[in-house]
């Protein structure tokens, strides 16, 4: 009787101890939908946010070309750190997960430019 609830103790602990499941992280359908409301609050006043349409301030890149000037990794980090442009823009930083949200929400609607 002693060995069997030895054996059972051990038995639980080592289910205690065993790798959990990772947190897996948002799908990215989800991520990129944080990052349009992010930008629908945030960008719309000045870019074209969506996937069609001029920006209301013109020197303000369209979003859905933006990646072809810039690289996402750079993007993002200045998006954290505050981002400088040529262009008049106000001051702002993200927290890294909105900055994440709205890298993925901007991949996801890249195009190539059209030839000038």
């Amino acid at each position: 009787m002693l060995r069997f609830v030895c054996a059972a103790a051990a038995a639980l602990v080592l289910s205690a101890c065993a790798a959990q499941p990772e947190a897996t992280s948002a799908p990215a359908e989800t991520l990129a939908s944080d990052g349009r409301a992010i930008a629908e609050a945030q960008c719309a006043g000045c870019h074209a946010i969506g996937e069609y349409g001029a920006s209301p301030v013109p020197e303000a890149p369209v979003f859905r070309t933006i990646l072809t000037r810039y690289r996402a990794d750079v993007l993002e980090q200045e998006m954290i750190e505050g981002i400088e442009v040529s262009h008049r823009m106000p001051d702002f930083q993200f927290n890294p997960q909105g900055a994440d949200a709205l890298i993925a929400y901007l991949r996801s609607i890249q195009q190539v430019p059209p030839q000038q």
